[in-house]
């Protein structure tokens, strides 16, 4: 629990102090955010300018603070927070990638989505090819060759099955929270919520392992506190970035953030064989997602748009909601999700 504790702290104190340091980097580099022309007729227009990728802080906090937790307690860190870790990071490379293209050629498009898809699915399948592989002393891997929603279900769909699921994962839920982006604090405080679940998750399936005390509803997940130390210290990490992130932002987390914590998402789903839970506890960042499909399938289809705008936020922007209050109203369909995704996760264990 200890562990818990400084991960958070360290990540919120090094991200506070840390964002202003970048901001005046970046402002000074000129890194800033360019805008869609179509968002520039609204609100967004003075906003072009204002320094992105800010993913950078809160990624080397997480790590920073990851480290610290377990230096200070003289505890190795454990195969499954590191290559939790190792999605973050390497994702978030990816949309560094992506950021510094967009500054560099002066537009609102950086990778072509090729590109970016390309390395999406190299850092994920280095993830895949390891996350069932380095068994601890009781045989148990990180994952399991099977599908997951409050435990591991069903037969193993093996190791090409598993790896094409995980890339979908990876790919589907680091570009959902990139959708999720747009708004001033909007992804920062939905994905907060779910890593303050998986900080609730790890605890408590480490209280209920099925190392100390083998039962019915016992859980067999190799790490339980050291994921939970990886949610900890990115949630808290992510605290402090949202001090300066949200309305009016000061900084933008950029692609370099959002790939970031959409990998985080996917791989703490998968080290604790929750992975359809995700897409409950996560629920904001799906409906915005499906916002996206329906407008892009409905306008293929039948030449008409759905919404205004997608992302949905930015439709409600286009029908004059002031952008504090869609912010603030997501956050609270964030909350719901998340609360309905551990609901469902504690009424599961409870004895029958």
């Amino acid at each position: 629990m200890n562990n818990i504790i400084i991960a958070g702290a360290v990540g919120l104190i090094l991200s506070m102090l840390g964002t202003p340091l970048a901001i005046r980097l970046l402002s000074r580099r000129g890194y800033g955010q360019e805008i869609r022309e179509e968002l520039q007729q609204g609100g967004h227009h003075g906003k072009r300018g204002t320094p992105t990728m800010g993913g950078i802080v809160f990624v080397l906090a997480s790590l920073l603070a990851y480290g610290a937790s377990h230096l200070a307690l003289l505890d190795p860190p454990t195969v499954s927070g590191m290559l939790v870790l190792f999605l973050m990071t390497g994702l978030g490379l990816v949309g560094f990638l992506d950021d510094f293209i967009k500054i560099y050629k002066q537009r609102s498009l950086g990778l072509r989505s090729g590109a970016k898809a390309l390395g999406q699915l190299i850092v994920g399948a280095v993830f895949a090819f390891l996350v069932t592989r380095s068994p601890n002393v009781y045989g148990i891997t990180p994952a399991e060759t099977r599908l997951s929603f409050l435990r591991d279900i069903g037969p193993s769909i093996g190791i090409i099955g598993f790896t094409i699921w995980v890339l979908f994962m990876i790919v589907g839920f680091s570009n959902a929270v990139n959708l999720t982006d747009g708004l001033d604090g909007l992804a920062s405080g939905a994905t907060g919520v779910v890593l303050a679940a998986y900080v609730l998750i790890g605890n408590w399936q480490l209280r209920n392992n099925c190392i100390d005390q083998l039962g019915p509803n016992c859980y067999w997940v190799r790490d339980p506190l050291d994921l939970a130390v990886v949610a900890a210290a990115v949630l808290g990490a992510l605290i402090g970035f949202l001090w300066w992130n949200a309305p009016p932002a000061r900084i933008f987390m950029g692609d370099t953030g959002s790939l970031a914590l959409g990998g985080v998402l996917a791989g703490l789903a998968i080290a604790t064989r929750t992975q359809l839970l995700l897409i409950i506890l996560a629920g904001l960042c799906v409906i915005i997602t499906l916002s996206v499909i329906i407008q892009v399938g409905s306008f293929k289809m039948t030449g008409k748009r759905v919404f205004r705008m997608a992302p949905l936020q930015h439709h409600f922007e286009l029908k004059g909601w002031a952008e504090t209050t869609i912010v603030v109203r997501f956050w609270l369909i964030a909350m719901l999700c998340s609360a309905l995704g551990l609901g469902l996760f504690y009424v599961e264990w409870m004895p029958r």
